[in-house]
């Protein structure tokens, strides 16, 4: 560990350095799952594979890749640990539309701990900081806990205060002067939307900095998108931080004070970008984020697609670490659309809807029609809904995807309902009909 408490000598290092000491213990990682692991067990001898010849990270290539639906349809051959020694159980959604259990040891518990810790240091976190935690605990949802964790570890205050409620969130605010919030970046609109509505000088507020989860914050340049900018432009007092996770890889990649992607922690995770092939895509190319981890206990995973495409950028950071930075999410793989002979992801729609401050929520579909392509319906929850509005709406989506979506409109309140039907803990903002996958 170098000087500073949360910067690990291996973010400082060189790629070599860092390559060398990950390779010695993606030896290790392998080892360890042929002797405990029944999936990777099975699929070693079934592909006749000798793990003994993979010595370097150039080798990962003679490993299969794990997907959701292996994690899915193999859920608990994954455990490496007898049931007792788990103490606690998250989810996530699986790709075939049930939940997958990720099962954490102490040890992992530990690694999640840290992993955050870093993370909030990462992002100009420190012991003195007061972080307002409007996420939630609840639901085996592996965030919120990782977060209150992570802070913990940093020695940093936490309110946990959960998601929704703004006015609950600004006499929070008020009341114990919390020097950073953790929020998803549309609730942080709804939150100034609120204050503005009520007279609340957000602007004369203890917040200084906000690590915004759950949603992009910024271009494939690293500017802010229009979700961004309706943070920044009404609120410049505070800075802005993203920050990217999986349940699966229990590790995140956030941005430091220079917002040029989100950093890798090199002793957390082994990362490579994949093709359409599984092969290692080139350099400044988007391919599929396939993380191997290391130092996990319960359930270790070795080159799992997490389905996000990203590109990497390996250029030394101003801030001195020295590890490569993800981009941003340019979408998910399973919801690329092919709208006709247009191939898009639903973030370039986000990324217009959140540009028109007439748009209070919306929500995507998408079908697929007789011929088995895809069409896509817009569902707009509109302030003062009217047809030159919607009109309007149409030439701007027309304009920048050169593609016309079907728009429905509804009132705020009709698509909130959307958005959380059921038991969901985040807005459905994309609903894919063509595979019954809600995301």
């Amino acid at each position: 560990m170098s000087k500073h408490r949360f910067l690990p000598d291996l973010e400082t290092a060189s790629p070599d350095q860092s390559r060398q000491w990950q390779a010695q213990q993606l030896v290790r990682l392998l080892r360890y799952v042929r002797r405990h692991s029944p999936y990777y067990q099975r699929v070693f001898r079934t592909q006749g594979l000798s793990i003994d010849a993979i010595r370097t990270l150039n080798d990962l290539t003679q490993l299969p890749v794990t997907t959701k639906t292996d994690l899915q349809l193999h859920n608990a051959d994954f455990l490496c640990v007898p049931r007792s020694r788990i103490v606690d159980y998250v989810n996530t959604s699986g790709s075939l539309g049930s939940a997958v259990s990720v099962a954490l040891t102490e040890r992992d518990l530990k690694r999640l701990a840290y992993n955050e810790a870093l993370s909030l240091a990462c992002a100009d976190g420190s012991r003195s900081d007061v972080y307002q935690l409007t996420t939630t605990l609840d639901k085996r949802f592996m965030a919120g806990m990782a977060y209150f964790m992570g802070i913990r570890k940093l020695g940093a205050g936490v309110i946990r205060t959960g998601s929704g409620l703004p006015g609950m969130q600004w006499d929070t605010i008020a009341q114990i002067q919390p020097t950073a919030l953790i929020a998803v970046p549309s609730f942080v609109v709804t939150m100034l939307d609120y204050a503005e509505a009520n007279g609340i000088d957000y602007a004369a507020s203890s917040i200084r900095k906000i690590v915004c989860v759950g949603e992009n914050l910024r271009t494939a340049g690293f500017g802010l998108n229009a979700l961004g900018r309706r943070i920044q432009d009404r609120w410049p007092q505070v800075r802005l931080y993203s920050t990217y996770a999986s349940t699966e890889m229990g590790a995140a990649f956030t941005e430091c004070t220079h917002g040029q992607g989100g950093h890798h922690h090199p002793e957390l995770l082994i990362i490579e970008l994949l093709d359409a092939n599984n092969q290692p895509v080139g350099p400044g190319e988007y391919g599929e984020l396939t993380i191997t981890t290391l130092g996990v206990e319960g359930m270790p995973l070795l080159r799992f697609k997490t389905g996000d495409i990203c590109q990497l950028h390996t250029e030394p950071c101003a801030c001195g670490r020295t590890t490569a930075r993800i981009s941003p999410i340019a979408g998910r793989k399973q919801q690329m659309l092919k709208v006709k002979g247009t191939t898009l992801f639903p973030q370039a729609i986000y990324d217009v809807l959140n540009e028109l401050p007439a748009v209070e929520n919306y929500q995507i579909e998408v079908h697929s029609n007789v011929l088995d392509l895809d069409e896509v319906t817009v569902n707009l929850g509109l302030r003062e809904p009217s047809d030159w509005l919607v009109e309007q709406i149409r030439h701007r989506l027309t304009a920048r995807l050169r593609v016309t979506p079907a728009l429905k409109t509804y009132s705020p309140a009709d698509v909130h309902q959307r958005l959380f039907t059921g038991y969901s803990r985040k807005p459905r903002i994309f609903v894919d009909h063509r595979s019954n996958l809600l995301v």
